[in-house]
């Protein structure tokens, strides 16, 4: 998604620099994943926009997934844009990712984090874990649950402060987001089997809380097999 596509969607001057701004802040990366953008009141005054056209600079964001807004919590940035064509280097580079070799890696990386989450986690991270795991919660279809679970395993990557963590979690979210993922977790995702990974979730969440490190790592541990039976089994 380039400025030009939000900015298409707004008129106002001041609307357009905002979108210009948010745009260019996060593609270079200092408005980061995770990153709590400054109240509406704000963005209005700062860029002279009404507060109609800093909520459509925002609901264009978040209906591309650049952001997240949740009541009480605020709006934080949700992922970097690339470029049409670094998007489909990406996609040849894991074009030969299957799903089990993603859960393979996965299962070695992924509980590794706690250690760090543990030790450098800030309260606006818990805050992101939250809102993803309400979001999940709330989600009516496999596709949204799908998503808010991978936001919510990104969140946990961006806690770490670790950018090769983060790196990974990325293109792991990039392979999710292939079809012969989606239909397995179609297939596998049953009403119980939701319920389990929210249990999951929440308690991986609670447990980094309270920087227990060794519970924090059996749970994802048991997170992650639980996904990799579940999705493989027959």
């Amino acid at each position: 998604m380039s400025e030009i596509d939000v900015e298409q969607a707004v008129r106002a001057d001041g609307a357009k620099a905002l979108a210009r701004y948010l745009i260019e802040e996060i593609s270079s990366g200092r408005l980061a994943v995770g990153y709590k953008l400054p109240a509406e009141r704000e963005l209005s005054e700062q860029f002279n926009a009404s507060r109609g056209a800093v909520r459509r600079v925002l609901g264009e964001l978040k209906n591309r997934g650049l952001i997240t807004q949740t009541v009480g919590s605020g709006t934080f940035v949700a992922a970097v844009p690339q470029p049409e064509s670094a998007q489909a280097d990406a996609k040849r580079d894991i074009g030969i990712t299957s799903p089990a070799e993603l859960m393979q890696a996965r299962l070695l990386i992924e509980p590794l984090m706690p250690s760090l989450i543990v030790q450098f986690g800030t309260s606006r991270d818990f805050a992101r874990m939250d809102e993803c795991l309400e979001r999940s919660e709330a989600a009516q279809t496999v596709e949204e649950f799908e998503r808010w679970d991978g936001a919510l395993h990104e969140a946990l990557a961006v806690a770490t402060h670790n950018s090769f963590f983060q790196q990974i979690l990325e293109l792991a979210t990039r392979i999710r987001e292939q079809g012969e993922w989606g239909r397995l977790k179609q297939r596998s995702l049953t009403p119980e089997r939701r319920k389990t990974y929210e249990h999951q979730h929440r308690a991986l969440v609670e447990a980094l809380k309270d920087r227990d490190e060794a519970t924090a790592r059996r749970l994802m541990e048991d997170h992650l097999v639980q996904i990799q039976k579940n999705l493989f089994s027959r």
